[in-house]
């Protein structure tokens, strides 16, 4: 008798277990994760020397596309491959950013600080596989800060320093970022300061950083066999639907619209696929993205 896809699936999944602490007085409590080994899927994707994920706040995929505020993401959009239909997984901006970073929430659902947590993630999946990541925080005081906010830094956007199995180095200020893009670890998260993540600043603001910050490496990275992802964290409107624009630009980057529908963990297990890593948490349940890339 056929076994069925998910009962197939279901023998490559092996639960890890990790103990979440929550903040602001919140009582530890055991969360599983689950994780997975590595797939076929991962055969149809292109393997990127660098990823680069920048994680703005707050906007609608209606208040950026076709927006004159924002003449350069318009670029990325008219230059790279938009997904339309993709969804943030949650509100606030706290377990949205874990979600991306760790397949899950974590039992986390408001902006409260600090955390800790011992559960999988996307920067050990890439440490054990002897590859780099490093998060650039714009704003971080210094390298492995645990601070909750200084100034325009929020620690509820960086996701590193609440995984004690991870070293605290990881989360670097964006200073640290740099114009020798060959130098960059395998994956990089950029998280603007709360000005220019359009949080507390208008989109204007925000579309300006990305240039100024950013736009060298996308110019390097349309030759380097390399991308550059731009999301949101969440919609301003707090629908359900919870709508975002994502934008992907690289050298196999296949430029157009498309509709299916995506999200912060659909995101995670396209990463997790093009490096061949195994899978975590919601990620093991997605579908990678697949019909964006070039041939070849």
């Amino acid at each position: 008798m056929r076994r069925s896809r998910w009962a197939v699936a279901l023998l490559g999944v092996v639960a890890s277990v990790g103990l979440i602490t929550a903040g602001c007085g919140g009582q530890p409590r055991p969360v599983v994760v689950p994780t997975q080994g590595p797939t076929s899927s991962l055969a149809a994707l292109p393997r990127p020397q660098h990823v680069v994920v920048v994680i703005m706040e707050n906007q609608n995929l209606a208040q950026v596309v076709g927006n004159p505020d924002a003449p350069y993401l318009n670029q990325l959009i008219s230059d790279g491959a938009l997904f339309t239909q993709d969804s943030a997984i949650t509100h606030p901006s706290q377990p949205n950013y874990l979600a991306l970073f760790s397949g899950d929430t974590q039992g986390v659902t408001g902006d409260s600080c600090p955390h800790s947590f011992t559960t999988p993630n996307l920067a050990g999946q890439l440490l054990d596989a002897h590859l780099g990541f490093a998060l650039y925080a714009e704003d971080l005081p210094t390298a492995g800060d645990p601070v909750c906010s200084r100034a325009e830094y929020a620690r509820k956007h960086n996701p590193v320093p609440d995984f004690i199995n991870l070293p605290g180095r990881l989360a670097q200020p964006f200073t640290a970022f740099g114009s020798d893009y060959a130098a960059l670890p395998q994956v990089s998260f950029v998280i603007p300061n709360l000005c220019h993540d359009m949080h507390d600043c208008p989109i204007a603001g925000g579309d300006a950083w990305l240039r100024t910050a950013l736009d060298g490496y996308r110019r390097w990275a349309a030759t380097h066999q390399s991308l550059l992802v731009v999301t949101w964290d969440e919609a301003e409107d707090n629908s359900a639907a919870n709508r975002v624009p994502l934008l992907v630009t690289g050298q196999m980057v296949r430029p157009g619209r498309y509709a299916e529908s995506v999200d912060h963990y659909t995101v995670l297990r396209t990463i997790e696929d093009m490096f061949g890593l195994g899978h975590i948490g919601n990620a093991i349940q997605r579908t990678p993205i697949r019909d964006s890339w070039l041939a070849g």
